[in-house]
């Protein structure tokens, strides 16, 4: 299970860098949404941060299942909060 929190890691570090990437290139008429990229990347780059800290902690396998059940439950209230009142 630790392994897999890794690899969580890898996928959201690897979004983060094409958020990144995103937010750099582009031609001058999507300049206006470059902010949001930068931002998407800070957030996936804070999310790779969280999972590969978890992935070397050696916990057991109840405790990943409960870390990422957790995870589950705040992702989802801020991602409904955010397409209700901010979108």
């Amino acid at each position: 299970m630790a392994r897999m929190f890794r690899v969580l890691g890898f996928w959201t570090g690897l979004i983060a860098a094409l958020a990144f990437v995103g937010a750099l290139g582009g031609d001058q008429s999507s300049s206006e949404h470059s902010g949001d990229f930068v931002v998407m990347g800070l957030v996936f780059l804070a999310q790779t941060i969280f999972f590969v800290a978890l992935g070397y902690l050696k916990l057991t396998e109840k405790t990943y299942v409960y870390v990422f059940g957790a995870y589950l439950t705040v992702f989802f209230v801020v991602f409904t909060y955010w397409s209700n009142f901010q979108m």
